[in-house]
């Protein structure tokens, strides 16, 4: 067997390993250090064990990572989740943009698009999210009469646009990744990720005039006095929103590093819990571990993905698939839509950090034989990922919300229900496929053009 035949063995060992349920990290880790002891294998091996040198590499890709300045913002904008998480702020977001939007078609089913929305911005926890709006919003909704598939719908699918909007822990593992800048990636994702939030809530809208039954008007109440209605936006979305307009703009406009941002974003979620007296000691150790836990996957998913993918590069893997694409003579539309297809596919068995982390370098050196910006390319992949949550048969977002929804709910009204959110989402990405200025304009007006 060849060396490039023994790095594809790899590829295919490493996905039946992940269908089986080990652990991905240490997967990696493991056939990166079994398969690189056997690339690196000298004569006189067995004599000298440690010898090898896929150990020197293992520890060189173990402390490039721990030194890694842009995954200091990991743990930090993952802490500023928790925090605001724990806040109980969503329930007074949602009362207050309910009454905002009262007149407005599909009220309610707008009101939650919203409050997920800013949620969604200020956590990224996709989890998080959905589970929360699923024991607050759904069970409203459907007491309202709404439709339960469209109920369903609008939680899963606007709970999953942390993944894309600012600030975003999966952009900056792409970042990381990838090698380009987390600044630039967040101000290339704004245009997409607001274009997306307002098509779910133009679709909704439509939709209800359409079908009024879908969502019936609710009756009609007092007028709430101007006084009490700027009390209850004050005490709802103004500490959110000023805490999100912070670190983004902090960090679009190029008053702190993504890093900086994000320490701010942990200081001003810890603020919130004091400030709406729901900083507990049981609450505030459980935020730390459950940051320490995520951010812990993550550095290791980038150890174990450094090491396999040096190993499989040096098979001559990498050069392998990169010769199996130029064989195709793809056009950079046919690559990118290859590509993906590929990881809509990836996105059922898989998380996104997986994704990013083992899959994605794969592709990345193919893209300047196609003339792709790399820029362009994270927010598709950020998109696409959208799709993963929401499309059976291991739609993630579905089976969240069924965890938290009414008995009388069934796993297949919130499949449908997410459908329609999913064809949005590619949508979005043909739009962004024909006009790629959505996500670069903003990118080179503010910095320069590349």
């Amino acid at each position: 067997m060849t060396d490039p035949q023994v790095a594809l063995m790899m590829i295919g060992l490493l996905v039946f390993f992940i269908m089986l349920g080990f652990p991905v990290a240490f997967t990696l880790m493991a056939m990166g250090v079994g398969f690189g002891y056997y690339a690196f294998a000298t004569p006189g091996q067995l004599n000298h064990i440690f010898a090898n040198r896929i150990f020197d590499l293992l520890v060189n890709q173990t402390y490039s990572v721990m030194v890694n300045d842009v995954l200091v913002a990991v743990p930090l904008f993952l802490f500023m989740g928790y925090g605001v998480e724990r806040t109980n702020l969503i329930g007074r977001l949602f009362e207050t943009l309910q009454i905002l939007t009262r007149r407005v078609p599909g009220a309610m089913a707008v009101a939650a698009l919203a409050t997920c929305a800013l949620f969604a911005t200020a956590t990224g926890i996709v989890g998080a999210v959905v589970t929360l709006m699923g024991l607050l919003a759904l069970p409203a909704m459907l007491r309202a009469q709404y439709d339960t598939r469209l109920s369903s719908g609008v939680i899963c699918a606007d709970g999953c646009l942390g993944i894309l909007i600012p600030p975003s822990v999966m952009l900056i593992v792409y970042a990381a990744a990838s090698g380009i800048s987390a600044v630039r990636l967040y101000a290339g994702a704004m245009v997409p990720g607001f274009l997306l939030a307002g098509l779910y809530i133009a679709y909704v809208m439509i939709r209800v005039i359409l079908r009024p039954s879908l969502a019936p008007r609710p009756p009609e109440a007092e007028p709430i006095p101007f006084g009490q209605l700027m009390s209850m936006v004050a005490t709802s979305v103004f500490p959110l929103s000023i805490l999100i307009l912070a670190v983004l703009g902090a960090i679009v406009f190029g008053l702190a590093t993504p890093t900086e941002a994000a320490a701010i974003g942990g200081l001003g979620g810890l603020m919130l819990a004091i400030g709406y007296r729901a900083l507990k000691w049981e609450t505030l150790t459980e935020s730390v571990f459950l940051t320490v836990r995520a951010s812990a996957m993550v550095c290791w998913l980038f150890v174990g993905s450094a090491t396999f993918a040096s190993v499989f590069s040096y098979l001559g893997g990498q050069a392998v698939i990169k010769e199996w694409v130029l064989t195709l003579d793809m056009s950079p539309i046919q690559f990118l839509i290859l590509v993906q297809f590929i990881i809509f596919l990836l996105g059922w068995p898989l998380e996104w950090t997986e994704i990013i982390i083992i899959f994605i370098p794969i592709f990345l050196p193919l893209l300047p034989h196609f003339g792709i910006d790399p820029l362009l390319f994270g927010i598709l992949v950020a998109l696409n990922l959208q799709t993963s949550f929401l499309s059976p048969p291991v739609a993630m977002a579905a089976f969240y919300l069924k965890g938290v929804a009414p008995p009388g709910v069934q796993l297949t009204d919130i499949f449908r229900g997410c459908l329609p959110f999913m064809w949005i989402v590619i949508f979005s990405i043909v739009l962004v496929y024909v006009m790629p200025q959505l996500a670069l304009w903003l990118p080179d007006t503010l910095y320069g053009a590349r």
